[in-house]
């Protein structure tokens, strides 16, 4: 059983304050692994595998409300047992969301706690900028630092020409390339991994996340495939989130690919990626400029003399308008939610009317 301190985790002086007034009654521990609502938690007692209690499971309204790989939970320890009782979630200073996949209108938190998020995309034939400006939404929203990571770079013809291309579209975020076959680049990485730092990897399947965990690692830890052949696309490998303590300090959270990134609300995380459009909106002559036929439209006058990229403009559009569409049909979620809170009251109140 692995005991380690609450430092070595990550615990800074925002958990200890809100720790401070449960301290007598619980334990507290920081959530590395989430299977099937049995969790595996570091604690200074071991680890340890843990579920929720009765009392949080009633009282959750949705899945942001139960422990994410990365949160720093409060429990009851049994460390005889090797088992624990999670009792609450401590409140987070960041955390990686999109939305749960299908058509259910529901909140998935991809990675709680985190510093830095490494975004990393592959240098071959998978590469999509559109698909880095997406992670970049998310990952401003989150409230850590986004770190773009270009793997592969050893299959790539012209991988600084790539890079630039990155730096075109993540104004003023990091850009490394790196190659797991020759390690170039992976140097470079370790100093966003320092003692007590918390790293997640996000980016589709394929794209050397787990192979990058186990360069960093300095072992295996993380089984690794081959991409496809034809397509050279990745197969799926990581099937769920794990936080890794790495030999020297510092902490990484690998997640499975995800091809389609469905966004969770992100209205500012929008304004983090395309900062220069809206930049270029607040000198539209009308607040309220729709940059279509309105005069004085700044936006329209960038595309019209080059300054800005028509590409770039429609994914801004795009992903507006998926952000407009979601928030309705969360609003529309919220009603139903409170019309069933109102239903069960109702209820209670009737049924106590009776017994009076």
């Amino acid at each position: 059983m692995q005991v380690i301190s609450l430092e070595s985790l990550g615990w800074r002086q925002r958990w200890a304050e809100a720790y401070a007034p449960y301290e007598e009654r619980y334990n507290v521990g920081r959530i590395a692994l989430e299977h099937k609502h049995m969790y595996r938690v570091f604690t200074e007692q071991g680890d340890l595998l843990a579920e929720v209690s009765g009392k949080l499971r009633h009282e959750a309204s949705g899945r942001e409300d139960y422990p994410a790989v990365g949160d720093w939970v409060l429990l009851q320890a049994r460390p005889e047992e090797g088992k624990a009782t999670i009792h609450g979630v401590l409140p987070r200073s960041s955390k990686f969301s999109r939305k749960v996949a299908g058509a259910l209108t529901e909140e998935q938190i991809v990675a709680a706690n985190v510093d830095t998020v490494f975004l990393v995309n592959a240098l071959n034939y998978d590469f999509n900028l559109r698909r880095i400006e997406r992670y970049l939404i998310l990952a401003w929203e989150s409230g850590a630092n986004p770190v773009i990571v270009l793997s592969k770079a050893d299959l790539c013809e012209d991988p600084e020409e790539l890079a630039r291309e990155v730096e075109s579209v993540a104004i003023g975020v990091p850009v490394h390339i790196v190659s797991a076959f020759t390690e170039q680049g992976i140097e470079e990485l370790r100093p966003y991994v320092g003692d007590g730092s918390t790293v997640a990897l996000l980016g589709s399947s394929g794209a050397g996340k787990s192979t990058l965990i186990n360069l960093l690692m300095g072992e295996p830890v993380q089984e690794t495939q081959a991409v496809r052949e034809g397509d050279d696309r990745g197969r799926h490998t990581t099937t769920y989130r794990e936080l890794f303590l790495l030999p020297g300090g510092g902490l990484m959270i690998d997640t499975p690919g995800m091809r389609e990134l469905q966004l969770w609300h992100a209205e500012e995380g929008l304004g983090g990626t395309f900062a220069e459009i809206e930049e270029l909106a607040a000198g539209c002559r009308f607040s309220d400029c729709r940059h279509e036929k309105e005069p004085g439209c700044a936006v329209r006058g960038g595309l019209s003399d080059g300054t800005l990229d028509a590409g770039r403009y429609e994914s801004y559009k795009k992903t507006q308008r998926e952000l407009a569409y979601l928030a309705a049909k969360d609003d529309i979620r919220a009603r139903q939610q409170q019309k069933e809170r109102n239903k069960k009251l109702s209820s209670f109140v009737k049924q106590h009317a009776k017994k009076r």
